[in-house]
């Protein structure tokens, strides 16, 4: 393993940081999406008001305004409820679990989407078949629907996540320590700024491309078609 200035295990250790403050956001985050589309898909007014309301405005704030919005708002909020019981000392939200509802929100506003016209591609006479068989709607979309989706939202969600991969940086200004986070304390010890920060861009190129390696075979697990023609 390259020493790095002795830094070498730290940005390691920031990696791991990373990848599990990405899959956590990940797996919170489809289930966001999931829930946000069916709320779109809804035959009920107000929950496609609510989840369109849900969708506009996350894709309309930067990530990094979303994790300052839950870290420190949050922190807010927690201190006006302890106030109630006599508690006034500052409550810090932890940084970690900020970047996980931070990231799975901005996730889950652009996978609803990808789940809507998922959902929406499947035929609906497969709805109707399923009925007539005396399915109950709940059935039918989970043992019918369900997998088809994740054939049809799989590419896209995929994309989504190696952005989520990425933002998963900006958690980094909260106190994360993640690799950049990791990365900064080595430079302010080395003065050596170029050799971090190349250190650290090389560590998110490798989760890239084993995230897109990782899509790529989930997409030929999924479809029988592609996995012969490989």
């Amino acid at each position: 393993m390259i020493d790095l200035y002795g830094f070498g295990h730290l940005l390691l250790a920031g990696t791991w940081v990373t990848i599990k403050l990405a899959v956590v956001s990940l797996m919170v985050g489809l289930v966001f999406g999931l829930l946000g589309a069916a709320a779109k898909l809804s035959s009920y007014r107000v929950l496609r008001w609510l989840a369109t309301a849900y969708t506009t405005l996350i894709r309309g704030i930067p990530e990094l305004l979303i994790v300052f919005a839950i870290y420190f708002g949050g922190s807010a909020i927690v201190m006006a409820v302890a106030s109630w019981f006599g508690y006034d000392e500052y409550i810090e939200i932890n940084p970690f679990m900020a970047g996980v509802v931070a990231l799975s929100i901005a996730f889950g506003a652009y996978a609803t989407e990808v789940f809507r016209m998922a959902i929406l591609s499947i035929p609906k006479g497969q709805w109707e078949s399923a009925q007539a068989l005396g399915m109950t709607p709940g059935k039918t979309f989970f043992r019918i629907i369900l997998p088809q989706v994740w054939r049809v939202a799989l590419p896209g969600l995929g994309n989504l996540f190696q952005v989520l991969l990425k933002d998963t940086a900006l958690v980094s200004v909260v106190g994360l320590q993640d690799v950049i986070r990791q990365a900064t304390t080595a430079i302010s010890s080395t003065k050596e700024p170029f050799t971090f920060y190349l250190a650290a861009a090389v560590i998110y190129l490798i989760l890239t491309a084993i995230a897109t390696g990782s899509t790529l075979w989930m997409e030929r697990m999924v479809n029988p078609q592609a996995r012969y023609k490989a």
